[in-house]
């Protein structure tokens, strides 16, 4: 059973980034749209509006749900299995690292009720964000990936350097910001 929840969680997290990294994109699409003429943007915002709301619900929305179910379904076996590590005891790799993987989960599960809201600002025309800012919101699931996946793999082996991994994260994003700010000006100058 901890196998066919181990693989329902991969499978469910994988959808759930993949879902996210398309949703975001279609909001980057969507406000762009806004610079093409009509009927161009009519059709395109329309047909944007249609693929984000079919993307959270088919994909989104269900990948989260796998997500969290195998996962609590392995923790559930720890506490109940004598044969089955528990993930959460401190002596088991670095300590506190499935807790700290716990709130990057429930902070994802915000970006996506945030993802939602933009959805809806997004068909009433209030959102605020430009296309860059959207980029870069859309680079945001990349840092939890990177975060979770290294306290999921780092930290249950017990070699994980809390220091470390907090400045690695904040460079990796200082990476993705500069390649974003570098995409906008190349942009910029080929318009």
């Amino acid at each position: 059973m901890l196998l066919t929840l181990k693989s329902l969680h991969v499978i469910g997290f994988v959808a759930w980034f993949a879902g996210l990294f398309y949703l975001v994109r279609m909001f980057v699409y969507s406000v762009e749209a806004n610079g093409k003429p009509e009927p161009e943007k009519s059709i395109l915002k329309k047909q944007f509006g249609e693929m984000q709301r079919k993307v959270y619900r088919i994909i989104v929305n269900p990948a989260m749900n796998i997500t969290w179910v195998a996962g609590i379904g392995m923790l559930v076996m720890g506490f109940t299995s004598d044969k089955v590590v528990n993930y959460l005891d401190a002596e088991i790799g670095t300590p506190g690292w499935m807790h700290a993987k716990l709130l990057l989960l429930v902070l994802l599960t915000v970006y996506q009720v945030y993802c939602k809201r933009v959805m809806k600002k997004l068909e009433q025309e209030t959102l605020k964000m430009d296309s860059f800012q959207l980029r870069l919101f859309n680079e945001i699931p990349t840092l939890f990936l990177a975060a979770i996946v290294f306290l999921a793999v780092m930290g249950k082996a017990g070699t994980l350097n809390y220091m470390y991994w907090a400045l690695g994260l904040i460079a990796f994003g200082g990476l993705m910001y500069l390649g974003a700010r570098a995409y906008k000006k190349k942009r910029e100058q080929s318009a």
